[in-house]
């Protein structure tokens, strides 16, 4: 299966006012447009988790990770903590990635210190075969919990604060703990299967990602303004294995996702994968507005490559500060701030679309990462890049 990206048609007037005009902050959707920001907005992956310490006191009300991921109102409560802290852009659904095959009847589990189990992984050709997309009725908790966040997002004047992502597992990320069962230090299993048996892999693919397509089609049905697939092990495949096993089945999804939410809103599709700048080119091909970086990749080379040119088709770019800059005193994380803002250059203004940049992580945050020093960094993006907007427009 070769990904592809078909020309779409440019948004139409109507469909981008129904995008914005619900939101009191909206950088973030016109970041992942490609459209002018004042400032270039900003989220973290984790930032709903164990480094704020009212995370881990709702987390001890809730018994388990399973019982606050599972529960309408503990969801929403967590996905808006760091909200209540940070002036962040958006707000992302507080779930887990493997969701889904847990759906499937795998039998997900969190043990307190621990990583993800299974108690049933796939390894067999028999447990293969068993695999099918999972009534969505089984994930209602997800999708309840999306449409509890965005009414908590609501304003008294009727606008959302700010927009939220929805996300999900790739299919190849899904497949690694599948297999394995649990994390891996050397994906030796899931590996085994690829070489030994890629029938076998290419049906679980198969599988994962028509059931990650339908997943995030009931997340945006259920409110979600963005989503988001999270390729964390991509990065761990050799050269042709990326494009056979993950790159295809990633482009799978996004030929399945729904482009307007149910108000006609534009819903941008955000594609990271941990340790995939050496594919960067050919993950342009995907049908998605923004492609995700971690930290080994220059924001400016990856602009050059991919970003395109003002009125010209490119990504918008997400990311990529080292998550560990988070344990440098405050002045050493503004510093780097200004470094990765810096290395993407001057960012788009005026009308029509071009070269933009959401700030991030290269992957999630650290759960011992000093909460002040989060919002050092908060600070920092949005101060150093509305000054980079002032000097660009100076005579």
């Amino acid at each position: 299966m070769t990904p592809t990206n078909p020309m779409s048609p440019m948004p139409t007037p109507q469909a981008l006012t129904s995008t914005f005009a619900a939101l009191q902050n909206d950088t973030f959707l016109r970041a992942c447009l490609r459209q002018a920001t004042p400032y270039t907005p900003l989220w973290l992956m984790r930032q709903a988790g164990r480094y704020l310490p009212e995370y881990r006191s709702t987390r001890a009300q809730a018994g388990s990770f399973m019982g606050l991921a599972t529960n309408r109102d503990y969801a929403t409560e967590v996905t808006l903590q760091p909200l209540e802290r940070y002036p962040l852009d958006a707000a992302i659904l507080f779930s887990d990635i493997l969701t889904v095959p847990d759906a499937m009847g795998l039998g997900l589990s969190f043990a307190m210190g621990e990583g993800p189990r299974f108690a049933h992984p796939v390894r067999d050709e028999a447990a293969v075969a068993k695999l099918e997309v999972p009534d969505m009725d089984k994930l209602r908790y997800v999708f309840d919990a999306v449409g509890s966040i965005r009414s908590a997002l609501q304003q008294p004047d009727g606008r959302s604060r700010v927009p939220l992502i929805g996300f999900s597992g790739s299919p190849w990320t899904l497949a690694c703990y599948m297999v394995e069962g649990a994390g891996s230090d050397d994906y030796r299993l899931v590996k085994t299967m690829l070489y030994a048996r890629p029938d076998l892999m290419h049906r679980i693919l198969t599988v994962n990602a028509d059931a990650v397509a339908a997943y995030l089609n009931a997340q945006i049905d259920a409110g979600a303004q963005a989503v988001m697939v999270f390729d964390s092990w991509g990065g761990v495949l050799a050269d042709g294995a990326f494009q056979t096993f993950s790159l295809a089945y990633t482009a799978r999804v996004l030929a399945q996702l729904k482009r307007h939410g149910p108000q006609g809103q534009i819903i941008p599709r955000i594609v990271f994968t941990k340790g995939g700048g050496l594919w960067l080119q050919e993950m342009a091909t995907l049908d998605c507005e923004v492609l995700g970086l971690d930290w080994t990749v220059n924001l400016g080379a990856a602009r050059k490559a991919v970003g395109g040119s003002t009125g010209a088709p490119g990504k918008a770019l997400q990311g990529n500060i080292d998550p560990n800059v988070l344990f440098a005193p405050p002045d050493q994380i503004a510093s780097e701030v200004a470094r990765v803002l810096d290395s993407f250059g001057a960012p788009h203004q005026g009308a029509g679309v071009g070269p933009t940049h959401i700030f991030n992580l290269g992957h999630g945050i650290s759960q011992y990462t000093p909460p002040e020093h989060v919002a050092a960094l908060v600070d920092a993006v949005h101060a150093h890049s509305r000054a980079m907007r002032t000097e660009k427009t100076k005579p």
